[in-house]
């Protein structure tokens, strides 16, 4: 999950920055009307490459908190449920497509029509 995610990430940062140049160029030669065309397709690619907090925070019926950490968000408070590890080793992981992820739901990117779930796990 995490390897995939970062390739598909990776990938949409690269399209950006060459649509980006191009942008540029196009703009240097006075071709506006090409350029607004290429910013649209820009838009289009952010669009579908978003975080995972960002598709959990337009998911009906789900409410979460936490707190900022050098990590990033750090939930651990899911739908009025909370989990404290120092008390007694609980936390909340995160699944995309059954797969276990390793970034933070700020910067998990997820995809159109993939599935996320949310387990409250005690640790072992």
């Amino acid at each position: 999950c995490r390897r995939e995610a970062q390739q598909k990430s990776d990938k949409a940062k690269q399209e950006s920055k060459k649509m980006a140049a191009q942008i540029g160029q196009l703009m240097k030669q006075g071709k506006k009307d090409e350029a607004e065309e290429i910013k649209a397709q820009v838009a289009v690619l952010k669009s579908q490459d978003k975080a995972m907090e960002q598709a959990m925070e337009e998911a009906e019926g789900l409410t979460f908190s936490g707190a900022e950490s050098e990590y990033g968000m750090m939930v651990d408070t899911v739908n009025g449920e909370r989990a404290d590890y120092n008390l007694d080793g609980a936390y909340w992981s995160f699944y995309i497509n059954g797969e276990y992820c390793n970034y933070g739901i700020d910067t998990q990117p997820v995809a159109d029509k993939d599935a996320f779930s949310i387990c409250y796990t005690l640790a072992q």
